[in-house]
């Protein structure tokens, strides 16, 4: 009898389930969770939002630190934490010249229009809406060869800039982008400075899609697209040294690595 209590005890020691993580544990990596709907999970103290089949999402920063401590509080009040290992990672350097100089350092007179446009993307990227169209594979957005990776640190004209947070494609002016996973569309601009014909949309719990330098739109603010879908066109405009484009993925402010979510084979 005292054995099968202690056995008991043990039994009911252990958690029915353990909160399931799959990804990337480095920087710029993004991982995918499973818990159980009641569950509270949150990453270095942020909440996160848990789907009601138990989904959520998180990534770490181009140089996120070496750990990370992930809450998970249980319906009945058991707490449990772990700590994360992030793994550190090396970088390309970049260097592109002959940049018209107004590119390079913007005129004073753009000054306004650039910090209008950056609040504007902010203001899309800080939404956690309730979508999960990030579960399941994601398609490449575009053909065309890998010109540009993330991470990578780019001298234009001679000067260090911030690094590059995305992933180019070169191919030709009209050359077609599409949707690589669902989601809705929640910033359409045809001409920002930099950028150019840019879109975002918004896959859900944080995490968006980013697509640079477009020479066309095929979709508008507020349209709901599918993986595959058409949803503009490669172009140069913006700050471009040629036809490209420039994807890059968001959670909240965090910038990771576009090149987790394909396969290998498209990675290239």
């Amino acid at each position: 009898m005292k054995v099968f209590a202690l056995c008991l005890l043990a039994f009911l020691a252990v958690p029915a389930h353990a909160v399931e993580l799959k990804g990337e544990f480095t920087q710029g990596g993004l991982v995918f969770g499973k818990a159980v709907t009641g569950e509270k999970v949150a990453l270095d103290g942020k909440v996160l939002q848990v789907s009601p089949n138990g989904d959520f999402v998180f990534g770490f920063g181009r140089d996120a630190p070496p750990t990370a401590t992930l809450r998970i509080e249980r319906r009945g009040g058991a707490v449990e934490e772990r700590t994360l290992k992030v793994g550190k990672r090396q970088y390309r350097i970049q260097r592109i010249d002959g940049l018209p100089k107004r590119m390079v350092t913007p005129p004073p007179e753009v000054l306004a229009r650039i910090k209008r446009e950056n609040a504007s993307i902010a203001k899309v990227r800080a939404k956690d809406s309730a979508m999960v169209h990030y579960r399941g594979s994601w398609a490449r957005p575009a053909p065309g060869k890998v010109t540009g990776v993330y991470g990578s640190q780019r001298i234009l004209n001679g000067e260090p800039r911030r690094p590059h947070f995305g992933i180019d494609f070169a191919a030709p002016v009209g050359t077609p982008v599409v949707a690589p996973a669902g989601g809705i569309v929640v910033l359409a601009h045809t001409d920002m400075y930099y950028t150019g014909g840019t879109l975002i949309l918004d896959h859900g719990h944080g995490l968006t899609s980013a697509f640079l330098h477009l020479s066309s739109l095929s979709v508008k603010q507020g349209d709901v697209v599918k993986r595959g879908q058409r949803i503009g066109a490669i172009g140069a405009t913006g700050r471009a040294t040629g036809p490209h484009l420039d994807w890059r993925i968001n959670w909240f402010d965090r910038r990771v690595d576009p090149a987790f979510l394909l396969a290998e084979e498209d990675r290239k």
